[in-house]
């Protein structure tokens, strides 16, 4: 089975039976199940939704199945056509929509296609709205509109440029000095629709020189579409020849931000929310939040600057959206490459990333290497216990908690340790008996070492 049903939506590889994959059935359910949740919890009168894709090679299959069941369930349809993840979120509220659906799998590889799920402020569904769609859909308690009450359907390709003209019309955003700096800038696309508008915002941002890899949007990816360093061959090789003063990847749907050097080393894409921060921090001292499995640097970051507090929340955007509002956080985001702006909107965005990374750096006049040096050195090793499918993963975890107890633990989220100069973070899996285990420390080395002796102690607690 390859259909995965959460609260955050929907997703699957496509074709296969109903039920097991990501097929038109399940889609018009799900759907139907989302427009009653909407119809029922809305505070808008304009009875649309707005419903963007990712360039993926069945995103014009589900896109047709999604707007023709939004249609038959009485709602207009403003269909933005090809559209990062950021941009559809921008386009609910520009809209004054009831939600939105954005038709991306994300990292997922080209044969996955999934729903994420809008509410009327463009931000996902929180976790109660989420299990009220899988209940709706389980049921299939919904209700069609007759002939008389069908919805519209409407297209508008303007949202691109809407959303570049807010990230442009940013405060701490500066046109000029990205322009007097003269950056030469590659991007990798990964085939998909960060090669339509990343393009144009570097025109608009004044950047001359820009040389993109796989810009074309065929949704046919080049490389395995997940912005880690391991499946950047390409466009690390290309910023090693020289000639480039930093290097942009995004992932297809344009929510997460990765960078490299210009001499070709990985900036890390745990540092993209960290050097944002630092920016922003400068400018609009405030509190700012990451989920507790990102790096420890942005808490480093956020207390050189007085009065400003870190907060940690539970993994997922959400989440980090939740308790950004509680703590009046001035940025935020997950150490995956996610910027959370609120001054521009609440949802992770490429674009908002790039235009303030590229205003630091053309006020700080240092290489992006040079950039990277000042802030503190940490590495994340990932690893992962196989359980069977009857372990009882949270008395592990309760048990691991008390071992632990005279060290800095958070539960709100599985169970995170915090040593005075490392942490071990783990959380279980909600689709397969499986616990993740990340870990931090000041050198890779070390990460990994503290990851697998606290594996060690979940592995004598199972035999």
């Amino acid at each position: 089975m390859t259909l995965i049903k959460s609260i955050s939506g929907i997703r699957g590889t496509i074709g296969g039976k109903a039920g097991d994959t990501l097929n038109p059935l399940d889609i018009v359910k799900f759907t139907s199940a989302y427009a009653t949740l909407i119809r029922k919890t809305t505070t808008i009168t304009s009875n649309r939704i707005v419903v963007g894709r990712d360039a993926r090679i069945s995103g014009e299959m589900v896109k047709n199945v999604v707007c023709g069941t939004l249609m038959g369930m009485g709602f207009d349809v403003v269909n933005i056509g090809l559209a990062s993840t950021p941009t559809t979120e921008v386009a609910v509220t520009m809209e004054g929509a009831c939600g939105g659906i954005i038709l991306t799998a994300s990292h997922n590889p080209r044969m996955w296609n999934a729903l994420k799920l809008l509410n009327e402020k463009g931000e996902f569904l929180d976790k109660a709205q989420g299990e009220e769609v899988l209940r709706i859909a389980e049921a299939e308690d919904f209700e069609y509109a007759d002939v008389d009450h069908l919805g519209k359907y409407i297209e508008d390709d303007t949202y691109d440029q809407k959303h570049i003209d807010m990230v442009l019309g940013l405060d701490l955003v500066d046109v000029e000095a990205i322009k007097k700096a003269n950056f030469r800038v590659a991007f990798d696309a990964v085939n998909s629709v960060g090669g339509i508008i990343l393009p144009k915002l570097f025109e608009q941002l004044g950047v001359k020189q820009v040389t993109g890899l796989y810009t074309e949007p065929t949704g046919d990816f080049q490389h395995n579409p997940e912005p880690l360093e391991k499946n950047l061959g390409d466009i690390k090789a290309l910023m090693q020849k020289g000639g480039q003063d930093i290097g942009f990847v995004v992932d297809p749907d344009v929510d997460r931000l990765a960078l490299f050097c210009e001499d070709g080393t990985m900036y890390g894409e745990e540092y993209t929310l960290v050097t944002v921060a630092d920016y922003i921090l400068q400018h609009t001292p405030g509190n700012t939040v990451s989920n507790l499995s990102s790096t420890r640097a942005l808490r480093d970051v956020t207390n050189k600057y007085a009065g400003c507090k870190y907060t940690a929340a539970a993994v997922g955007e959400v989440n980090v959206v939740t308790m950004m509002r509680q703590t009046n956080a001035v940025i935020g985001g997950e150490g995956n490459g996610g910027v959370i702006y609120p001054a521009a909107h609440s949802g992770r965005d490429a674009l908002v990333g790039i235009a303030l990374i590229l205003t630091y750096l053309a006020k700080k006049g240092m290489k992006t290497s040079e950039l990277r040096a000042t802030y503190p050195p940490y590495f994340i090793a990932k690893n992962r216990i196989d359980l069977t499918p009857d372990t009882d993963v949270d008395a592990i975890l309760v048990k691991v908690k008390e071992m632990y107890s005279n060290e800095q633990v958070t539960d709100i989220d599985g169970v995170k340790i915090d040593f005075p100069d490392k942490w071990v973070h783990l959380r279980k899996s909600n689709t397969e008996p499986i616990i993740r285990v990340y870990s931090e420390a000041s050198t890779m080395e070390a990460a990994d070492e503290i990851g697998k002796k606290v594996m060690d102690v979940v592995y004598s607690m199972t035999k």
